[in-house]
């Protein structure tokens, strides 16, 4: 009789996420009690398979502002948007833009950007 050993499959490391040196500003127009909650999204949404397609992330339509490839929607309501890119040979993701959504319209550091 064999005896089989109940090993997970090994996981792949982390992806590394790194912040355009705009976020900082963009990031103090929005509420300081939310930023937290932005980080933490980004965090947990996109340290493994950020490529993959759920319900809160999607593949941008080309051209896209920032030329982010990919939307991140989190927070109360869904309101806020982090765009980015990845890099899947680097295992990188580069978050290039932070964003309340209006109706609309897409706010970023105070200004309205064209989706």
């Amino acid at each position: 009789m064999r005896h089989f050993h109940n090993e997970a499959m090994p996981r792949k490391p982390p992806f590394t996420v790194s912040y355009d040196k705009e976020i900082k500003r963009q990031l103090r127009a929005i509420e300081a009690k939310y930023r937290g909650l932005i980080r933490k999204a980004i965090e947990e949404q996109l340290s493994f398979e950020p490529e993959r397609e759920t319900r809160d992330r999607k593949p941008l339509l080309q051209p896209a502002p920032f030329e982010a490839t990919w939307e991140l929607r989190c927070g109360p309501q869904n309101r806020f948007r982090v765009l980015y890119g990845v890099d899947p040979e680097r295992q990188d993701v580069r978050i290039q833009a932070v964003g309340v959504k209006k109706g609309n319209r897409l706010i970023v550091g105070g200004e309205e950007i064209e989706l």
